[in-house]
């Protein structure tokens, strides 16, 4: 039984979350605990799809249908990552302004969207891991 198809998005998970640890926490001078899932570099979400989508592409080849189903989903993320999630973020902020003394307001993240390098960053690294699962 092969397992590599689903142990990609894990281990593009695993290193996205890994790597944005370790960037956050170099940057910050102390344990980035609280910067996991806020952004930044690298976009996990991106990394996640497109260890799958590259995976695909050196398996089965770049012009099967499952790749372009996963290219598709790949794209709608990243769009999502530099835009929705942005968007998602400024209302948040415009909300804790608003409405300060709310603790349910308070608990809103502000910081949620990427910028297209860190998304970028993410469409490489889930190449390195698809070449990595790729090659065993």
């Amino acid at each position: 039984m092969d397992l590599t198809y689903p142990l990609a998005p894990l281990l593009g998970y695993l290193a996205a979350g890994s790597l944005k640890f370790a960037i956050n926490t170099l940057r910050d001078r102390k344990a980035a605990w609280r910067g996991i899932g806020l952004g930044g570099a690298v976009s996990t979400h991106t990394t996640i799809v497109w260890t799958t989508c590259w995976l695909l592409g050196f398996r089965d080849g770049f012009g099967q249908p499952a790749f372009s189903v996963a290219l598709t989903l790949a794209v709608i993320v990243m769009i999502d990552a530099m835009d929705l999630r942005q968007k998602i973020g400024a209302q948040a902020l415009a909300l804790k302004a608003a409405f300060p003394e709310r603790p349910d307001v308070a608990a809103l993240r502000g910081r949620l969207g990427h910028k297209p390098q860190e998304v970028l960053g993410g469409v490489a690294l889930g190449a390195l891991c698809a070449a990595m699962l790729n090659l065993l």
